[in-house]
């Protein structure tokens, strides 16, 4: 994967030369010379990583990384003349992940950069292996199911379930509220034409017995006479 760094800083010469570094360690680097450039670039390519400096005309550092911040979290290494705390500090409160005071070694630059972006590449997985999982996992009130171990959970109480039991909770609670007659669910769950449909309200009964606390009264499995069932969330 070829990473794509941006550069934002006023003075052409240390612009160039940090392009120079970066790609000469192979990252893509697209180049700005004050925050509004920078920030149109950032709009419109996935950037990776920011290299920002903190005085720059139009639009300064500062401005530029709170309008980032506001929809992006990638890392941004800020670059200043400036060596006193309180512009450090200012510059980290603000959403910077890291302070470089010029001149500095590109050595140390390329390392940073390097740092930072395998970080950034692991909160993304990390990220991302958990959306996974909780796109797997359905709950609503007590009760949770997952879609891949195919386990549900009531008020954290395993509880067994035939396949079929399982498939008509999947239904109801993937839409929840939603009213599904009985050979809409059949037709759903078996696949075929409802001729018949008395087999869903025996499964709805056993579900109710072991999902609700109390089946005569039950706080999730819905009937609404006339119409079907539904999974009832508040």
């Amino acid at each position: 994967m070829e990473h794509k760094v941006l550069v934002v800083e006023d003075e052409r010469g240390i612009n160039d030369a940090i392009a120079i570094y970066l790609r000469n360690q192979g990252y893509q680097v697209y180049q700005a010379f004050n925050g509004a450039e920078g920030l149109d670039i950032v709009l419109n390519n996935d950037i990776h990583l920011a290299i920002v400096d903190i005085m720059m005309p139009v639009m300064d550092g500062m401005e530029m990384t709170l309008k980032i911040r506001e929809n992006y979290d990638f890392p941004i290494i800020f670059l200043s003349a400036k060596s006193e705390d309180i512009d450090k500090i200012s510059g980290l409160n603000i959403g910077a992940d890291d302070y470089m005071t010029k001149p500095f070694k590109s050595i140390e630059l390329i390392a940073r950069v390097g740092s930072h972006i395998r970080r950034y590449e692991q909160i993304l997985r990390l990220k991302g292996s958990k959306e996974e999982v909780s796109q797997d996992i359905i709950e609503i009130g007590g009760i949770s199911l997952n879609k891949t171990s195919k386990e549900v959970s009531v008020d954290g109480k395993y509880i067994k379930m035939t396949p079929k039991e399982f498939s008509i909770l999947e239904l109801l609670m993937s839409y929840p509220n939603r009213v599904f007659s009985s050979e809409e669910i059949y037709e759903r769950i078996w696949k075929e034409e409802a001729i018949n449909t008395e087999t869903i309200m025996v499964h709805i009964r056993k579900l109710r017995e072991k999902i609700e606390i109390d089946p005569k009264r039950p706080k999730y499995l819905k009937v609404v006479w006339g119409l079907g069932y539904k999974i009832e969330k508040r």
